[in-house]
């Protein structure tokens, strides 16, 4: 590389975009394409930065594949903070090999972290917690041993262990302050806070309150028989029963908890459950083979019990019983949880990272841009979703930004 491309380097590598694009922004070869496209991307130009890697990787000769592999990298980094999650891992799985193949041990291991990463948004822990393995992070430099930190908190706070999230943070911060960039450290401060502001709501008793993650651990690992609403199931002991699938049984299942050990009147399950102020016999009915349904499915947890008025949960001798919601009480409270780390997101990658049809996905979305909680821009398949981080609020996942100088 010329004097010029190889100070632009550096300065990305720093965290320094403007300086980068001092040393190139007159030119329109291949390679100050590629540094003007990633210098645009910290900047936050992502539209205009991914045309611009597209642009170099064809500038670049078929004999040049090493420069084409970054440039894919480059591109893959892009599309995933622009939330665009409906590209393969193919193309970027051949660019790490590539790399590998060249010696370029560093960039390829930032790429296989950037599927990784992919893996994470998706929820697909167990892929991501494969990809990780056999890694030695020591050996990175601090930008990617920072990245590396937080997919580790990533996939530790989407399995409820807090003290290893909080163990990955602390080396991330580490990293991050080791690196000089800004930019890094405030991401890392940012992701820790997922530790210490409400990430769900308690019910006992007929009381509620906001618990933190480390509470919610703690109260998994009890005896309670939990109604869990933030992840459909419900939960007694070291069981999970899951009710993904059956709004009906979960609601069924929510509205006993809560009372308990109270009952709860037969109409009042019917206009709750079924949604509806008219009973009938039909619905009376209907709720009678509910009700049936969802004690097979607790029989050796909980049993519910017919009254004179409604039904009753009664759980094992000893057991409390306990409602567990996502921290805000909203129907569409998954796609704001998304939305809430402050990127725009399409409704084809929303739809991939819920696991629902996109038409669902663009119904609430369209319901909540009536209740101008969320906002978008661009048109057809370039149309974004996006609304300020919510304070106070624990996203479903942890969304780790694509590094600085990466």
């Amino acid at each position: 590389m010329d004097s010029l491309i190889t100070a632009a380097a550096r300065a990305l590598a720093a965290g320094d975009p403007l300086t980068a694009l001092n040393q190139v922004a007159l030119r329109d070869d291949a390679a100050a394409l590629a540094m003007r496209g990633i210098a645009l991307a910290q900047l936050g130009d992502l539209p205009r930065a991914g045309a611009l890697l597209k642009a170099a990787g064809r500038a670049f000769g078929k004999k040049e594949a090493l420069a084409r592999a970054r440039c894919v990298v480059a591109r893959a980094e892009i599309a995933l903070a622009s939330r665009d999650l409906g590209w393969s891992e193919q193309p970027l799985e051949a660019a790490r090999s590539t790399l590998e193949k060249h010696g370029e041990r560093i960039n390829a291991a930032h790429a296989r972290h950037i599927r990784i990463r992919r893996q994470l948004l998706l929820g697909r822990l167990d892929e991501a917690e494969q990809g990780l393995s056999g890694i030695d992070a020591a050996s990175y430099p601090p930008p990617l041993q920072a990245a590396h930190e937080l997919v580790i908190a990533g996939i530790a706070l989407r399995r409820l262990q807090t003290r290893r999230a909080r163990a990955a943070f602390a080396r991330a911060g580490t990293a991050a302050r080791q690196s000089g960039i800004p930019a890094l450290i405030a991401e890392v401060e940012q992701a820790a806070l997922t530790l210490t502001v409400p990430a769900a709501r308690l019910f006992h008793k007929g009381r509620q309150r906001a618990l933190l993650l480390e509470e919610v651990e703690a109260l998994l690992a009890s005896n309670t028989l939990i109604v869990d609403e933030c992840r459909h199931r419900v939960r007694s002991g070291g069981t999970s029963i899951p009710l993904v699938g059956r709004p009906i049984l979960l609601a069924l299942a929510r509205m006993l908890a809560e009372a308990w050990p109270e009952d709860v009147p037969r109409d009042v399950l019917i206009e709750k459950v079924f949604r509806t102020r008219f009973a009938d016999d039909s619905h009376r009915a209907r709720l009678r083979v509910e009700v049936g349904r969802l004690r097979q499915r607790l029989r050796g947890h909980a049993g519910i019990k017919a009254t004179r008025r409604g039904f009753t949960l009664t759980p094992e001798p000893g057991t409390d019983v306990a409602v567990l919601t996502p921290p805000v009480d909203e129907k569409h409270a998954a796609i704001l949880a998304l939305l809430a780390d402050g990127e725009a997101w399409s409704s084809s990658a929303l739809a991939l990272a819920l696991g629902a049809s996109q038409r669902t996905v663009q119904r609430a979305l369209e319901s909540l841009a009536r209740e101008e909680k969320v906002q978008c821009f661009g048109r057809g398949r370039a149309r974004r979703w996006l609304l300020p981080p919510i304070p106070g609020f624990t996203t479903t996942l942890l969304l780790p930004a694509p590094l600085p100088g990466g």
